[in-house]
Formats: structure tokens, sequence, C-alpha cells
């Protein structure tokens, strides 16, 4: 009796210390960025107003959490970079869109939730637009990342080789053309292997699939769910956690969809609508997904987490989303930067929540990190590596344990200017473009609005401002405490690149300022 006694307490000590081993295992992550997704876009936030519904992507939102007042940037390479680095795009550079061969691209010393993941025993895997560099020191297989399958560039840069007057000599596109899709896998090995355009291959070996060409865009989104579902399987097997960020081509301009898509929002809207047609396929294929991870048994310990990396398109009319607020991609309006994102998490996260409070994609590197169980990864990073990390940790806020958020205020930058700044409800404009083409203009004062009572920004008259700047000064204190203090950290802890420009006269200057 004694013995079976004996036993029975190891059995029970046995199975305590596997359960509570059990628990222990960090969770999976699938970060879903999709491109150029606008907030009437998800019908979680719109309500069906679109005429078309998106259930699949709805059901994170119904299951976890949706939030109201998140931020990304206004171009996708800065909101890419956002995420990744836990940095404002400022730090890295990566505040642009860089061309082919460019030199832009994510440096060595800038820091990566890849990379953060690893120690913790994560297998990491990007799938989809990578759009931070395409030389092969820029490669997510360099920066923390196992796998890589996907592309380097902005969609509508991929297919401009099949244009009729686009130039036959094969070594203009060879000198000038964008890299195809690539299949990489970090090793151990230095390749010394170099290319004159793209670099030394270094420590990962990379396969050219092919060019994205527009019947390729039809479905290479399938591509890049099949490869990331494989990785998850081949990381179950493993018995390790998983870190899957995807990048589908889904919105981005322009709309390639195949044949037996190309109406599926038709009767909702009208024949025209590329984009509404395209989002209701995106919505079946982050069902599948959903679907793919449920059979392999990994869909309840894994954070999934769907947002996307900018503002829509609008401009772009059948090709571009749609956003209740002001402005669109590429202006600080927020209607560039404000835009769909969810969480599910079962068992941590209480389902069906809305939170109103301020937060960016900055911060799901930081609250990501804390999930997997390094919540000091702000403090590292500035002592190991002499690197500021500007998300906060709102972990709390996620699973109901803090009502508040950590985030109080946001910048808007547009590539590398400050153009306004967001404390609590109120929000200051330096400069402004109403869309994707206008340029900035400075304002004689800057432009104030309360986002709590005015989140469109519609309060524009002469007396709409004047009112609100003179009796709302007070504001300039905690704005320039603010703004103080970020400066400080770039001084402290400057930039590791010099970030590019689309704004040619501002080319020039720094071209002329250079010859002084």
């Amino acid at each position: 009796m004694q013995k079976n006694l004996i036993s029975r307490s190891l059995a029970l000590v046995g199975g305590a210390l596997l359960s509570s081993a059990l628990m222990a295992k960090p969770p999976n992550i699938l970060v879903i960025m999709s491109d150029d997704v606008g907030w009437q876009n998800v019908s979680a936030y719109s309500h069906g107003v679109m005429g078309y519904n998106t259930p699949n992507i709805d059901r994170i939102a119904k299951e976890g959490i949706m939030f109201t007042d998140h931020y990304a940037q206004p171009s996708s390479t800065a909101g890419h970079a956002a995420f990744i680095t836990g940095q404002y795009p400022i730090r890295s550079g990566l505040t642009t869109v860089g061309r082919p061969g460019s030199p832009l691209g994510i440096q060595a010393a800038t820091p990566t939730l890849a990379d953060v993941l690893k120690p913790l025993g994560y297998m990491n895997g990007q799938f989809g637009k990578n759009h931070l560099g395409d030389r092969n020191e820029h490669l997510p297989t360099v920066y923390g990342f196992d796998e890589f399958y996907g592309n380097l560039y902005q969609l509508n840069t991929e297919d401009t080789f099949e244009q009729v007057d686009y130039p036959k000599d094969p070594e203009f596109r060879k000198k000038f053309g964008t890299r195809g899709v690539l299949h990489c896998y970090a090793t151990s090995t230095e390749d010394e292997t170099t290319d004159p355009r793209f670099g030394k291959m270094g420590k990962q070996k990379c396969e050219d699939t092919g060019a994205l060409s527009s019947k390729r865009m039809e479905t290479v989104d399938d591509e890049f769910i099949a490869a990331s579902v494989d990785f998850m399987k081949r990381s179950k097997k493993s018995d390790k956690p998983f870190f899957v960020w995807l990048n589908p081509s889904r919105m981005h301009m322009f709309t390639h969809l195949r044949p037996e898509h190309r109406y599926l929002a038709a009767k909702a809207t009208s024949e025209d609508d590329l984009y509404g047609s395209g989002m209701v396929e995106h919505d079946m294929q982050v069902g599948q997904l959903l679907d793919d991870m449920k059979k392999m048994g990994v869909l309840d310990n894994t954070i999934i987490v769907y947002t996307t990396d900018n503002g829509p398109e609008h401009s772009a009319k059948n090709h571009g989303g749609t956003t209740p607020f002001r402005g669109e991609k590429m202006t600080t309006y927020e209607g560039g930067v404000r835009f769909p994102m969810m969480v599910r998490w079962p068992g941590h996260i209480p389902a069906g929540q809305v939170k109103t409070g301020i937060q960016a994609n900055m911060d799901l590197f930081t609250t990501l990190a804390a999930a997997a169980g390094d919540s000091n990864v702000v403090e590292e990073m500035k002592t190991n590596r002499k690197q500021i990390i500007d998300g906060v940790n709102n972990i709390d806020y996620w699973t109901g344990k803090s009502k508040e958020s950590k985030r109080d205020n946001f910048l808007y930058y547009h590539e590398s200017t400050l153009r306004a700044v967001r404390i609590n409800q109120w929000k200051v404009h330096f400069e402004t473009s109403e869309n994707y083409y206008d340029q900035y203009q400075k304002q004689k004062f800057p432009i104030m609005y309360n986002l709590r009572q005015d989140p469109f920004e519609s309060f524009d008259s002469i007396r709409d401002r004047s009112d609100i700047i003179q009796t709302k000064q007070w504001i300039n204190e905690p704005m320039q405490k603010l703004l103080g203090s970020h400066i400080k950290s770039l001084m402290d802890y400057p930039p590791v690149q010099k970030a590019a420009t689309f704004d040619f006269s501002e080319v020039i200057k720094n071209m002329q300022n250079q010859k002084k």
C-alpha cells in the first residue's frame, strides 16, 4: 500500500510538473500584416457598410480584441520597419521605399523581433512581402528568421517588365529590374558568393523562384500561406514555438484576381470593384489558414494578430481601399496611419473586447516579446545594443489586467520629417498633405484637433482653428516635453543610417549641402 501511495504521489508530482511545463511553454505567434487595407474594408469595423463582409478576419476580433486607435506609418517600408524593429522608422532609416539594388535597407545594428525571439527557442519564418531592402545583407534570413519565402518590393513595381515599352535589352532588366520571389534559409556557414548588384550571400542560401508576374500575382498569396503552414508543421514536429510573420500581397495595387474570384464582391458593390473582390478573396484565405491551424492543433496556443502596414491608397479608385478618416496612405491625417488591428489569444485575452487606447505597431514588438517570455527587452536593447525601443509593453492592457494603454502619445512622421503629434485626445499638425500626391504644406500656426470630439479632423474652418488653438495653448508644454525627450534620444542614440526621401526637391537640397 505504501508503495502504491508513493507511486501515486510520484505520478501526481510528475503530472503537475508536466502541466507546469505545458503552461510555461511560450505561445506560437502569427502576425498577418495585410497591405493597404483600409478601416472600412474589414467588416468588423464597417459593419457591412461596404456591401461585402470579411467573416474570417472578423472572427479574430470576435474571439479577442479589436483596437480603435492603433497606428502604423504612412507607407509600407516604414510600417513594416516599425513593427519588426519596435522603433520609429527614423531610427533605422527605413522611412520610405527603397529602389532595387539600393544600399538603403535594414542594417545589422538594428534590432528585430526575430532576434529577440530566437534565444527564447522560437523558429522564425517570414512569408510574403519584405520591403526592408533587397540586397543579400538585408534579407530576413540575415536578421533572425530561419526561413523566408516572399517578394521584396511594392506590388506595382514587380511586373513592370511586362509593359510594352519596357526596354527589351536583357542588360537593362539585369541592371535596373527587381529580383523575383526568393526562397531563403539561414545557415551557419559563410557563402562568399558575391552578386555585383546585390552583394555577398553570407550565412544564408537563396533560390530565386521566378518573377512575380501579373499572372503569378493572382495566386501568389496561396504560395505564401502554404509556405507558412508548412513552416508551422515543421515547427510543431520540432516541438518548438513558431513566430510567423505573414505579409500577403493583398490589397496593394494593382489587383490581379484569378477569373473565378474576379466578381466576388460584384453583387454587393459593382463589377468594377476589384478591391472589394480582392478583400473577399483575402478573407477566404485567412479563413483557410485558421482552418489549417485548427487541424494542426496549434490554433488555440497561438497569438494571432491581424493588422496592416499603412492606410489605404484611396486615390487608386477600383484598386484602392476606403477609410472614414481624412487623408490616405502617404499622409499623416488619421486616414493614412490609423487602421484595423485585432488580436486573438484564447485563455489569455477575453473575447469580444473593443479597446480605445492609443497603440502603435511598435508596441507589438515589445508586447509580443513579453508574451514570449522577455518583458525586459527595452532595457536589454538599450544596454546591450545601444538601441532605443519606442514600443511599450501592453500585455496587461491586452489581457485585461490594466484598463489603460501604456501609450498616451504618437509621433506622426512622413519619411524623415515629423509632421504631427498626438497626446491623449489632442493632435497637432505642423505640416499637412491631403492625399497621396499632394506636397506637404507648412502651417503658419499648427492645426489642432480633438480626436475624441472630431476623429475625422473635419472641424476645419478658420473659426474652428482659432477657437481651439487660442484656448488650448496649455497643450504646448507637455508636447514640447515629449518632443524634447524624443530629440534627445535621437542625439544620444543616433539613427543607424540616414533616411532616404521621395521628395526630389529635398534630394537636390541635400546634394547641394554636401557640395558646400
